[in-house]
């Protein structure tokens, strides 16, 4: 019987450590399979005699394996982790242990090779309890051969509070199920009355352990619905045990902005749908990464990714909430009940929407990592390669912070060329960074001390073994596979599959990480840097064309031939830095090239800003270009733009649309001074007041904005409360104001010199222009 595995994890019973592994079976039971389990790390043999007298209580045996450095090693196990873990404490600052940091649950994953999937033998017997549909005990186990996914079950969580923190309601939607519990004595549509707190958390409860889910989600659901729910079981005494074992719900919460906030509820994973939204690895997957959210507000974000929003919406919402409840009336109880299970709705729709438990549980099955840590490349790093190093016999050193001792070099981003041009091809290397790991080797297992005869040394003077590393073959791996998903058009799987391989680079340069390596992280920048430096002297050495611009992992040439003699220079250029990079590797460094150049577009028109002040430099990461695109079979014109106000948002949406707008004209060689004088005159009449919206997140307490006070924040301190983080405010002849508070006229000048006028200046500057000079001449000297 195949399985997904929910939630792996252990127990110490009766003095022994065993595993736990919760998960939902392919005819839709529950399942938990409970594995006896010895605990173990290593340390190197040379050194079982130093610490011999600290062993007596644990099994020390000789392994075949090996550390990185060749030196062989010893298992100490245990049969009791709390044990195994005090010995560690003993003898890690006279010994090197490895491994040791690797929790249980973990070990016996990457011990029996399971990545999310799980195959039990039919013939296995089971028992059942009161939460589990299956418990086996010991089962033998295996890897599936087939990983389609096993059908998960979601719960969408959401409460309702009065004014007094007393709860009104608590609303579930689930496949087969959508109502609401609340306190109220009235006969309702999807309602299940309650007489008190205590008969609806119990309710509740009751009704969630029945449906059995094993996700469970809301909208910043652990730091205000579970948080609060479980302060009130605590108060009514009511365990809050709304797993599959009877332990209570845990919850740590972060104040730090930048960390989120985690839940355990045993057996089932509880995904934030506002942290899965939010997450920068999944905020570009496919189904939303065209999606611009003004906030992270579940109205904003249901607006833009279904078309519909809340039942009450407005600063006065919440006040709406108490009045409706404390009104005890039938109808407006009715329509408390109906907002409740709307917000249900609204986050498992955008769930189903965006597919982002898909998503999750793709790449579970890809590092074998529970969907709730999927966040930490880390992890997930540690996961695939621990495996394949002891698939080579080699054990991985213990995760040990280390200060960073210096900087490590960025990708390389040639100096820009600022100026107006045409037919400029954008070329760029496929997946860069892997590509270089497995090129040339840069594996933590494969590091030498020391330059030795055969190695490859690499622009930092670092050396690595020439071999078939560990790093290469995962990524050899990792590429096949979305090679496979790509061909069945795949999206989210691709999609997996190349931020899994993105990471990797990352990773490497942590200081989290176990294999963490200053010249080993420079090592892999460093041959970035010399692959795009040697790409763009090579184009222009062969075809006689500059590069305008190149970054980190592309090269922009300028032709000026028209688009078809474009196009067709384009995939010359790919071809022939294909062709050098295999001769050039294979010369130099007696391996394969990886390395694969594509001409990705043509700009017809493309602008690069100077830098800002005096400079004549061109700026880096900031640029726009007009590309031809299909869509529906036709060919249109598309603008991009990247790293300019028009997509930034701490600028106004009047700047923003006033940017794109001269751009047009720019790059369809229009007259732009009567335009930019137009569109001044149209911002001083008041017709683009709604545009003139700034809107900027606070990032603490009002309160500790001491030593500066932005604009945002004087804002904020004139609202009565705060409804959320993101702060929207006008420039006013008085200064900030809130938009909910606005007394006064708004400061034309304030946008107009603060808005208006960068973006001006960037274009005019390009054509030995300046703004103030337009706007006080009289005279309409035109621009193209």
């Amino acid at each position: 019987m195949r399985g997904f595995i929910v939630y792996p994890t252990y127990k110490n019973i009766d003095d022994e450590t065993k595993i736990l592994l919760f998960g939902k079976l392919e005819n839709g039971q529950s399942f938990v399979t409970i594995h006896p389990f010895s605990p173990y790390f290593f340390i190197e043999t040379s050194d079982v005699k130093k610490v011999s007298k600290y062993l007596k209580k644990f099994t020390v045996s000789k392994t075949e394996n090996t550390n990185f450095s060749g030196s062989p090693v010893s298992k100490i196990s245990s049969k009791n982790q709390t044990e195994l873990n005090k010995l560690f404490k003993v003898i890690r600052k006279s010994v090197n242990c490895y491994e040791s940091d690797i929790k249980p649950h973990y070990r016996f994953l990457m011990d029996n090779d399971l990545l999310g999937n799980i195959e039990i033998q039919d013939s296995e017997p089971y028992d059942s309890s009161e939460k589990v549909d299956r418990v086996y005990q010991n089962p033998e186990i295996s890897k599936p051969t087939l990983s389609s996914p096993v059908k998960l079950s979601i719960a969408s969580v959401d409460t309702e509070w009065d004014d007094k923190g007393n709860l009104t309601c608590i609303g579930i939607h689930s496949p087969g199920f959508s109502k609401t519990f609340m306190i109220t004595k009235h006969k309702l549509k999807n309602v299940i009355s309650c007489e008190s707190e205590s008969d609806c958390l119990e309710k509740f409860r009751s009704k969630l352990l029945e449906l059995d889910p094993d996700i469970i989600t809301g909208w910043n659901f652990i730091d205000f619905d579970l948080q609060n729910l479980k302060i009130l079981f605590e108060k009514h005494k009511i365990p809050f045990d709304i797993g599959r074992t009877n332990s209570p719900v845990r919850l740590r919460i972060e104040s730090n902005f930048f960390r989120s906030s985690s839940a355990d509820i045993q057996g089932r994973i509880v995904l934030d749908a506002l942290n899965l939204i939010r997450d920068p690895f999944l905020k570009e997957a496919p189904s939303i990464k065209f999606a611009n959210f003004e906030s992270y507000t579940l109205e904003d974000v249901s607006q833009t990714l279904l078309g519909k929003g809340k039942l009450l919406k407005g600063k006065q919402r919440h006040e709406q909430i108490v009045s409706l409840y404390n009104s005890n009336k039938k109808q407006d109880h009715q329509t408390l009940a109906d907002y409740n299970l709307l917000d249900c709705l609204l986050v498992s729709q955008i769930l189903e929407k965006t597919k982002l438990i898909e998503l999750a549980v793709d790449r579970s099955q890809l590092t074998g990592m529970p969907l709730d840590r999927l966040s930490g490349s880390i992890v997930a790093f540690d996961s695939l390669y621990i495996r394949e190093a002891r698939k080579r016999g080699l054990v991985s050193p213990t995760s040990v912070y280390v200060d960073k001792p210096e900087k490590i070099t960025g990708g390389y981003v040639q100096p820009s060329v600022p100026g107006i041009y045409h037919n400029v091809l954008i070329l760029d290397f496929k997946s860069l960074y892997p590509s270089v790991l497995k090129t040339f080797n840069i594996d933590p297992a494969s590091l030498l001390d020391k330059k030795t005869k055969g190695a490859i040394e690499t622009p930092n003077k670092t050396y690595f073994k020439n071999q078939s590393g560990i790093l290469p073959d995962i990524i050899t791996k990792l590429h096949k596979e979305r090679e496979k998903a790509k061909a069945q058009n795949n999206e989210l799987a691709s999609y997996a599959l190349k931020i899994t391989m993105n990471s990797f680079w990352g990773v490497l340069a942590s200081p989290n990480c176990r294999y963490f390596n200053f010249d080993m992280a420079n090592s892999i920048t460093g041959f970035a840097r010399m692959i795009i430096q040697l790409t763009a002297k090579q184009i222009e050495k062969k075809f006689k064309v500059p590069v305008i611009y190149s970054d980190t992992d592309s090269v922009f040439v300028h032709t000026d031939l028209g688009k078809a003699k474009a196009n067709t220079l384009g995939l010359e250029i790919a071809k022939y830095i294909n062709d050098f990079y295999d001769s050039y590797v294979s010369k130099n460094y007696d391996r394969e090239s990886f390395l694969e150049l594509e001409f990705e577009k043509q700009y017809l028109s493309m602008m690069i800003p100077k830098l800002r002040g005096k400079s004549e430099k061109g700026a880096k990461k900031r640029y726009a270009g007009l590309k031809e695109v299909k869509k529906d079979g036709k060919t249109k014109e598309e603008m991009e733009i990247v790293g300019l106000e028009a997509i930034r948002g701490d600028w106004t949406d009047a700047a923003q649309e006033f940017q794109v707008q001269l751009l047009d004209k720019v790059f369809h060689k229009k007259e732009i001074t009567s335009f930019i004088k137009a569109y001044i005159k149209k911002l001083r009449s008041g017709s683009l007041d709604k545009k003139l919206m700034y809107q900027k997140s606070i990032r603490k307490n009002l309160s500790e904005y001491t030593k500066t006070t932005p604009p945002h924040v004087k804002a904020a301190r004139k609202l009565d409360s705060l409804e959320g983080n993101v702060i929207q405010y006008f420039i006013t002849t008085d200064g900030p104001e809130p938009k909910q508070k606005l007394k006064h006229k708004l400061d034309y000048d304030h946008y107009i010199d603060k808005q208006i006028k960068p973006i001006a200046q960037q274009i005019l500057t390009l054509f030995n222009k300046d703004f103030d000079d337009l706007l006080s001449s009289s005279k309409q000297a035109k621009l193209f």
